[in-house]
């Protein structure tokens, strides 16, 4: 049978509420009576129950994460992030998979305020201009602290992690002009979302500092899905002018379009050179060395986190914003080579 407060309170001769001062350490207790307390704990083996000190402290030691994704390996490494930093503070994490859908993401919010927890660090789901107003209403009745983590939201200012992504595509586009590439495709993501943006701004941007034209027939708007990037590849390996190269912007989509290259027996980099942003170890486990822009992932949860604490340090009623931007790094393993 479980040892409870009143098995403590009966063996130390003091009653329930002194107990429970001494196991929140909150209110005055005379230190003898607190040593007889500490020693019935002992004695008894007691295991204080997360839960009912939540009911009594109104709060927990967790805190909520919410991913697009779970499945997709860039958040598999922010997550590792956040579980370094959390555990160092023991602190819990609950995690939610909103599978890119509003109204999952939506009820993470809400069950996630109802679990009492510190705080929560999130990707949105919604595009920046897509956010209705339940959903804002609920973030604004959250009252604890919210760090982003490479997402916006509009009308929200929050801490948060993000990448430059601007920098990242330009290097990657630039690594393939270098090579000799002039007819370059861009497979974007979802442009609802900044860093699709940011990213096909970035490639325009390296075309033009190079004196290339930027050729709309090479620009394919994409989703950030696999199965996009396949169908995208499928067609432009059928244009009559053809590009030499393509940069693909999620290491989701890289998986389609090799999918679509392999399936028409196209060789990489000898009849299609590639690019792709964020890396997917399993396709080097395979041997396809697939060069990528590698956004610090690891990095961006342990700093997520540590805003997130720093935040909840932080007892005064103004907090400080801070948006700290991670520069990607540019890792060529050959698939940008130019063989024509």
């Amino acid at each position: 049978m479980a040892v409870t407060i009143n098995d403590i309170a009966k063996a130390a001769g003091v009653s329930r509420t002194t107990v429970s001062r001494v196991l929140n350490d909150s209110g005055y207790v005379k230190e003898e009576t607190r040593e007889k307390i500490e020693k019935a704990i002992r004695e008894l083996n007691y295991t204080p129950s997360a839960i009912a000190r939540s009911l009594s402290t109104n709060k927990t030691n967790t805190i909520g994460v919410i991913v697009p994704e779970i499945n997709n390996p860039f958040f598999g490494e922010i997550i590792k992030g956040i579980g370094q930093v959390a555990d160092e503070h023991n602190l819990n994490i609950i995690l939610c998979n909103t599978d890119d859908n509003r109204e999952k993401e939506l009820k993470a919010l809400k069950v996630l305020k109802g679990q009492r927890i510190l705080g929560i660090i999130i990707t949105p789901t919604f595009p920046e201009d897509k956010f209705n107003s339940e959903y804002l209403n609920t973030l604004e009745n959250l009252g604890i602290p919210v760090v982003l983590i490479d997402g916006h939201v509009k009308y929200f200012n929050f801490s948060g992690v993000f990448i430059d992504h601007i920098k990242g595509a330009f290097d990657g586009t630039n690594a393939l002009i270098e090579e000799g590439h002039r007819k370059i495709a861009i497979i974007t993501g979802d442009m609802n979302s900044r860093p699709a943006r940011d990213r096909l701004e970035g490639y325009k941007k390296a075309l033009v500092m190079n004196n290339i034209s930027v050729d709309e027939r090479y620009i394919f708007y994409g989703d950030y899905k696999h199965e996009k990037a396949y169908e995208i590849t499928k067609k432009l390996l059928q244009m009559k002018n053809r590009p030499t190269a393509i940069f693909v912007m999620s290491n989701m989509m890289i998986l389609g379009c090799m999918k679509a290259l392999y399936e028409e027996n196209v060789s990489v980099p000898e009849e299609m050179a590639i690019i792709g942003f964020d890396k997917i170890d399993a396709l080097n486990i395979i041997g396809m060395n697939i060069s990528f822009i590698n956004g610090p992932t690891i990095e961006m949860g342990r700093t997520g986190m540590e805003l997130l604490i720093d935040n909840l340090n932080n007892k005064t009623d103004k907090k400080e914003l801070k948006r700290i931007t991670l520069l990607p790094e540019l890792v060529l393993k050959g698939s940008e080579k130019y063989t024509k």
